[in-house]
Parts: structure tokens; sequence; C-alpha cells
């Protein structure tokens, strides 16, 4: 078989039932022979046999349900595979032709249901034969033209209840909707080193819930002359960004490892004034001493000039815990820049300040013929309380000195 010398195969498979009548691979192995040479009504008796012989095996009612389409006799296809999927619910073959029999049968809508689970379980497509391919090809379009569908449904439906509430802001309720369609994944925290649990994961935080944002914008132009002098006097204060060292599992930070495509100058780093670069920038230094940016010895605050280079892109990945929150302040940017976080895309404005979670998957790309650089640093979660934020010290405090080192400390 694995030859696909089939006729042979099928011959030395009867010398098999000659000597055990009910060998269940064997009847099974037969009975799909004959349904492959279009012979169904040899098939089925054989595929019976093997359902008692096997009662375990949904391949055997996928068979028997294959049989009953060839002869069109849609109530015992959907019989034999509801038996398929009784054995086990997650048999991808059963499944799928659970939702190609509903297609037939023109239930579109529910079919598509059915198709989205299956690309939910679908193995990889390196495992897959070239009909299996074109069925899952097949169940996409499906998926796409009942969320398209459902999509203005739901539009007709929902926009009387939009204009009632006039500018009230919609976009949470927007990527739930997408969400449920399928159209965007829901991302969660995923930190790398901790987890504070209970918190909001939202991934752009409202400007005026930081009404010190407005003093931080208004020195932008302070800050970028001092990043300025500071690039002309000090090209050796920037660094790769991405620094592991080798034997280190890299990733997808293989690309930028030992990189100046992303490159950074500290102004603090893992809670340590740098006190060169701060005297060298004595306005910035002095603003960011005034903003609410995160204590955690060893870890934070960390201020930095974030460098990325013409067409480089910084991969999807998280930070390492939801404690804290991260600011960004754009200096250089030119058109064609772009920051992801979630299912929010954004195109950074000089000038214009945000605070995401980066525990939240997010990615930025420079897509330019020129460089960006931004301001970043990073301010405690304002959802924690006084009495948490100093325990989260100790906890961190307390792991340094188990382990001798600093664990997870960087962004």
């Amino acid at each position: 078989m694995q030859e696909r010398r089939l006729d042979e195969a099928a011959g030395a498979w009867k010398s098999v039932l000659d000597l055990a009548p009910d060998h269940p691979q064997a009847l099974l192995r037969l009975g799909q022979h004959l349904l492959y040479r279009k012979r169904p009504s040899e098939a089925l008796p054989l595929l019976e046999r093997a359902e008692l012989a096997d009662p375990r095996n949904p391949a055997v009612p996928l068979n028997i349900s294959f049989v009953h389409r060839l002869n069109a006799d849609a109530a015992k296809e959907d019989a034999a595979l509801t038996r398929s999927l009784s054995k086990d619910p997650y048999f991808f073959p059963a499944l799928l032709a659970r939702a190609m029999l509903l297609e037939r049968a023109g239930e579109k809508r529910r079919a598509a249901r059915v198709f989205k689970d299956v690309l939910t379980i679908a193995p990889p497509p390196d495992q897959l034969t070239p009909e299996l391919r074109q069925a899952l090809d097949r169940a996409r379009k499906a998926v796409d033209d009942n969320a398209a569908e459902l999509d203005g449904y739901l539009r007709k439906t929902l926009d009387p209840v939009r204009s009632r509430h006039g500018d009230a802001g919609h976009e949470r309720f927007d990527e739930c909707k997408d969400i449920m369609l399928g159209r965007a994944k829901p991302y969660t925290h995923q930190p790398t080193l901790l987890l504070v649990p209970q918190l909001p994961a939202i991934q752009f935080y409202d400007n005026a819930d930081f009404p010190w944002l407005k003093e931080l914008e208004a020195a932008t132009d302070m800050i970028r002359q001092e990043l300025i002098a500071l690039v002309r006097e000090d090209q050796t204060g920037f660094r790769p960004y991405v620094d592991h060292p080798a034997g280190v599992p890299l990733n997808q930070w293989a690309d930028l490892n030992h990189s100046m495509k992303w490159n950074a100058s500290f102004l603090w780093k893992d809670g340590a004034r740098i006190e060169e670069h701060c005297r060298r920038c004595p306005g910035t230094a002095a603003l960011l001493g005034e903003m609410p940016m995160a204590d955690m010895p060893g870890y934070a605050p960390t201020a930095f000039f974030s460098v990325l280079q013409p067409h480089a892109e910084i991969p999807p990945h998280t930070g390492v815990t939801n404690a804290r929150l991260i600011v960004h302040l754009p200096l250089i940017v030119p058109r064609g820049c772009r920051f992801r976080v979630g299912n929010t895309t954004k195109g950074w404005r000089p000038g214009e300040a945000w605070i995401f979670d980066d525990t939240i998957e997010h990615a930025a790309y420079n897509d330019s013929d020129e460089i960006r650089i931004i301001l970043i640093f990073d301010i405690w979660n304002p959802f924690l309380t006084q009495a948490e934020r100093e325990m989260i010290c100790e906890l961190l405090l307390a792991t340094r000195n188990y382990y001798g080192e600093i664990p997870g400390a960087s962004f």
C-alpha cells in the first residue's frame, strides 16, 4: 500500500482474510480499496464487518459514510458520521466530512461553523494530502464568506444602536465583534517573568487617564534637541538593544541579536541611572525624574532612546511583567512607521505620546528610508495599590537574591 501498488495490496489483504476472516485492518483496507475502485455495494459489507470487529476505530464509520455519500443517502451518511465522531469528537476527517455534508444540503451557515472547528484542529499542511489541502482551502472560503455575510447582517442590526450613542467610543466593541467573527484573535497578558492577576488586559490606555502626559508632550522639542546633540557627540552611547550571549536560544531575536538595526541609548536601565547620559541630556533627565516612573530596584525604571533603522522591524514579543506599563514619546518619526499591540495598529506622530501594556503581544515596523527614534520609559500599572507595589518589589528582590542574579530584568 505504501508503494501505491493497490491491486497487489488488495490481494494480500484477501490472503489475510483467508487466514483471519474477522481481521479488522484487512476488512477496513479491502473496503477502502473497493471504495477507491467505485464499488460501494461490495465495500459496505466489509466495512460493516470491520465496525463490528473494531468498534472503537472512528475511521471505519467514516468510510461507511463515504459509501452512503456515493449512494446519495444523506441520512445514512449523517448517521455514520455521528458514530465516527461519537468515538472521537476531534477526528478531523469526520468533522470535515460532516461540514461538507451540511454544505451539500444547503445549510451554509451550519456548515461554516463546523468548517471553523475543522480549521482549528486541522494538522499542519505538510501532513496533509493534496486533496485534504484543497478541502481546507474550501473550508476557509466558506468560513470567510459566512463571516462577511454575518457581518453585513449584524451591521444592519447594530447601526441603529450605534447611531443612538453618537460619538461614543466603539473601538472595544468593534474588536469584540471581530473576534467573534474570527477576523481577530483575543490577546491576553503573556509576561515573561511576573504576571499580576486580575489586572485588565488593555492594549492602549486612554491618555485622559494620565494628565501628566501633556507636560511630557510639551517638552518634545527640548527632548529632541538633546537627543540630536547626544547622537552627534556620542555615537558610542548607542548599543544594540538585543544583546544575548552565545548559547542562548534566540527564537525571534536571531536577526536582531548584536545588531544596530534596533539600538538604544539608556538614561535609566533596570533601575540604575546612567549618569553620563543623563548629564548629556539634563532637561530630559529632569523631566523623567518628575514622571511617575516605576521603581523596582534591579528592574525599573528603564528609560531610553530607541532607534529603529530604515526597513527594520521588531518582531512580535511580550514584556516581563504587567506590574508596569510602557510610555512612548515619538521624537523622530518618518512616514511609514507603525506599531501594533494586540489587534490595534497605530502610526507614531511626533510629540504624541501613548501608553500600552507590553505584556500583550506587540511589534514595531519602520518601512521608511530614514531612522525612527522614540523615547521609551516604564511606569507603574495604575491599578496596583501601594501595598501591591511594595510587595512586588520585595518579591523581585527576594527572587534575585535567591538566584544571585536578576532573572528576566530586560524589557
